[in-house]
């Protein structure tokens, strides 16, 4: 994994050292990978790179130029050996054994029809001279953001890279105010928030010419015929998610494995300690807690038991060697801000930070982990693919909150903002493109159609929050129910086998049977673990008053004052976004939108 950059400009001309806004992008992205630097130049063109080494760490330096064409990559192939044994085929002689060769060479083959072979997580560019290509993967697990600056193109891994560059200014416009308050942390699919930024949308490639890029979606979500019965379902299942599993333990330093003692990241354990025993190797799980968790946990609807026991049952059950990460309020808090800089726009708050710090733990250690996201979207594991009110209720299941959003907003913003046809206008659309067959019931029409929410905007947020915070660590986090062949298949599995014997991801436990002990195979689900410490909405309400105080806070410049100081007596605690931001995380994200906005010098021109 890496951090990737670019330009491509007339004005450019080949250069054996690069320019001072050059040097800072690649900055930027430094700790995406910490291990080595890169950089090509062309006439009109620069590539920057900066490179996390995992697999064939003495070959595998970027830029990489063949026979005329250079690539910076960002990313990781899990089916390289086959990707190569083709090209082999047609003749092209490989001179190292990293996926960064194999992908530049099928692209040099094939053109854009390699991106049909590719199963794996990347963004990537390829110069040939005179145009530049540049694909994201099918789930967009890796982020590719650019800007068209009149004539130019420049392209980044991060926000905050791009805003390097000397042509590209940090400007809020009344779109990006729909977006922070209305949509954020998600955001509208393309849209990098900012004024002229943009973000490239997975499954989509394309080609830069004349500083403009034109891109076209290359896969898409469809639904299939499903013909197998329900035991072969079973079993496919369970060949899909553990050969998955597998091909994401590819690495020539050690692998460890994120560890909740919820199902996702329990079977993803489960198979990688089995593999890695099978080559004289063991796991080393991480997890982590809160100071004080346990005195202040109250269960609830969304979070009915706590994790320590179900990660020690695991860790018994699997003989491995777990890490335990604690995390204190005022670290939390403290991330809170440094989350901004790995995102470089606002977030999921602590959601995001408690991720960040975990990282930099795991960082002393290691550098390469597995994941359990995306699970829940893809086995209906939520609570809106569950509760027939919620599902089939308007708007995004996460955020039936546009008003309350809306309403923090300051008046002379509201008059130019028409909130509910904003947000009903990109679920509609989404909806709309939910791909059906004809003859399904009206209950898998609609599942159909909350996969696709969920595909393009719930969890891209969780995607970009995985990526962000672990590699301004250096770590790469892999997401093995991500993998296409698992998504294909289940995307048209009807809902009564996805729902089996009636409880949240049925069919999933049930295909894992005998992986993992009973206890943790029919746990309720849990969320992501978060603080339950009072300390923290302390914390976070002393900052926010500090903010309102300040009459020169640029927050103020788009929030009503008002609003946010009913955040400290507010009597419920109403959503935001997801399960996960209530008011506490409400509070945190508004401090999050005055810290960007103070470290970038963002304007508001509206």
């Amino acid at each position: 994994m890496c951090g990737i950059a670019g330009e491509i400009s007339p004005r450019l001309k080949k250069q054996t050292a690069m320019e001072d806004y050059q040097l800072e992008m690649q900055r930027e992205l430094w700790r995406r990978g910490p291990d080595q630097r890169g950089f090509f130049s062309d006439d009109g063109a620069a590539l920057i790179h900066t490179r996390l080494s995992v697999i064939d760490l003495e070959n595998g330096l970027q830029p990489m130029t063949r026979d005329g064409y250079t690539i910076v990559y960002n990313g990781e192939l899990y089916n390289t050996d086959d990707i190569r044994n083709r090209c082999k085929e047609r003749g092209v002689v490989f001179s190292t054994a990293s996926d960064t060769e194999v992908v530049l060479r099928a692209y040099m083959e094939l053109g854009e029809d390699c991106l049909n072979l590719f199963n794996g997580i990347f963004a990537f560019a390829v110069w040939n001279g005179h145009e530049l290509f540049v694909a994201r993967d099918r789930m967009g697990v890796k982020p590719f953001f650019y800007a068209e600056t009149g004539g130019g193109f420049v392209f980044a891994s991060s926000v905050a890279a791009l805003l390097r560059h000397k042509d590209i200014k940090p400007i809020i416009d009344i779109g990006s105010v729909k977006e922070l308050f209305l949509i954020g942390p998600g955001r509208t699919p393309g849209c990098g928030v900012l004024k002229g930024i943009k973000e490239l949308p997975p499954a989509c490639c394309g080609m830069v010419k004349d500083g403009k890029l034109n891109y076209r979606k290359y896969w898409e979500l469809r639904q299939r015929e499903h013909t197998d019965t329900l035991p072969q379902t079973i079993e496919r299942t369970r060949e899909l998610v553990v050969s998955a599993i597998k091909r994401q333990l590819v690495s020539d330093i050690p692998i460890f494995t994120f560890l909740s003692g919820g199902l996702d990241s329990s079977i993803i354990s489960a198979v990688a300690a089995k593999e890695l025993a099978a080559r004289g190797k063991e796991l080393h799980t991480y997890s982590v807690d809160y100071v004080d968790n346990g005195k202040y946990f109250t269960p609830g609807k969304f979070q009915p038991n706590s994790d320590e026991a179900y990660i020690n049952m695991m860790n018994s059950f699997l003989g491995v060697t777990n890490h335990r990460i604690l995390i204190d309020t005022p670290e939390l808090t403290q991330a809170l801000f440094e989350a901004v800089d790995a995102r470089g726009l606002p977030g999921m708050v602590d959601v995001d930070s408690s991720l960040l710090v975990f990282a930099r733990e795991i960082k002393k250690n290691f550098s390469v982990g597995l994941s359990g996201e995306c699970a829940d979207e893809i086995f209906g594991g939520y609570p809106w693919y569950r509760d027939e009110t919620i599902r089939m209720a308007e708007g995004f299941p996460w955020s039936q909150s546009t008003m309350y959003r809306y309403s923090f907003l300051r008046p002379e913003l509201q008059s130019l903002i028409a909130p509910q046809d904003y947000v009903s206008e990109r679920y509609y659309k989404t909806v709309s493109e939910a791909h059906k067959l004809s003859g399904n019931s009206p209950t898998d029409d609609r599942m159909k159609e909350m996969m696709r929410l969920n595909f393009d905007w719930f969890m891209q947020t969780l995607l970009g929050r995985k990526d962000f915070m672990t590699m301004y660590s250096g770590v790469e986090a892999r997401v093995p129910f991500c993998d296409i062949s698992i998504v294909e298949y289940m995307y048209s599995v009807p809902w009564d086998y996805m729902n089996y014997e009636g409880r949240e991801k049925g069919l999933l436990r049930k295909a894992m049977e005998g992986l993992l002990p009973e206890e943790v195979l029919w746990r309720k689900k849990s969320p992501y673990p978060k603080t339950h410490n009072p300390g923290y909405l302390k914390a976070v309400s002393g900052l926010l008053r500090e903010v309102i105080e300040d009459s020169g806070s640029p927050l103020l410049s788009l929030a009503d004052k008002a609003a946010l100081e009913g955040l400290f007596t507010a009597d419920k605690a109403q959503p935001w976004y997801g399960q996960l931001m209530t008011t506490p995380q409400t509070i945190a994200y508004m401090l999050q939108i005055n810290y960007w906005m103070r470290k970038y010098d963002v304007k508001v021109e509206i």
